[in-house]
């Protein structure tokens, strides 16, 4: 795995090849190698191993994803800050399966280091949402699924913000019984 600023420097020898093939009368090649250097500036914001391992978990393939992400084995020297929280936000995704006391340490160092999408902040507190109302800490539950509610401005998640909310209303809610008193005091008031 390179460091992020090697990219930007084999980006920076392309450019300079390129206005190198301009002064020379090679248009053509110009065009081509500045077309080129664009594709290792892209690579620079949006990190190559993510991309495979977000197609990867577009396919239900979590094995697969988590090989493409362990392939990052510096992250701060291999990728930029929001690269560092969306590889924090796929191992939350992964782990979330498994391992909740994980996950729930991923998703919030994927939302300290920044997520750039409003709909991953949303997930990702929907999900932290559903950790801590698994932890019996309602108060934060609610919170947190405010706080999806409000960055969810497409309703992307709105099933799932509802699901939720009504699971918490069936936790919240007393159990009652129906059907005859227990009790021969009980039968004995209900006659008279």
């Amino acid at each position: 795995m390179f460091n992020k600023n090697i990219k930007l420097v084999i980006a920076a020898l392309i450019i300079a090849y390129a206005v190198y093939q301009f002064t020379e009368g090679y248009i053509g090649n110009g065009i081509m190698f500045i077309l080129l250097s664009l594709i290792f500036i892209f690579l620079y914001f949006k990190n190559e191993m993510i991309l495979l391992a977000f197609l990867r978990l577009r396919k239900q393939d979590f094995e697969g994803a988590k090989k493409w992400l362990d392939k990052i084995k510096n992250p701060e020297g291999a990728l930029v800050k929001k690269q560092q929280g969306y590889l924090n936000y796929l191992n939350g995704v992964m782990v979330s399966q498994t391992n909740m006391n994980e996950a729930e340490k991923y998703f919030k160092k994927a939302l300290t280091l920044g997520l750039s999408m409003d709909h991953d902040k949303a997930m990702a507190k929907l999900n932290l949402a559903g950790i801590a109302f698994s932890k019996r800490r309602k108060q934060e539950a609610q919170k947190l699924i405010v706080e999806a509610e409000q960055l969810d401005k497409r309703n992307m998640l709105a099933d799932q913000i509802k699901m939720m909310k009504q699971q918490m209303k069936k936790a919240s809610i007393p159990k009652q019984h129906y059907g005859q008193p227990t009790s021969a005091r009980q039968n004995r008031r209900s006659r008279r």
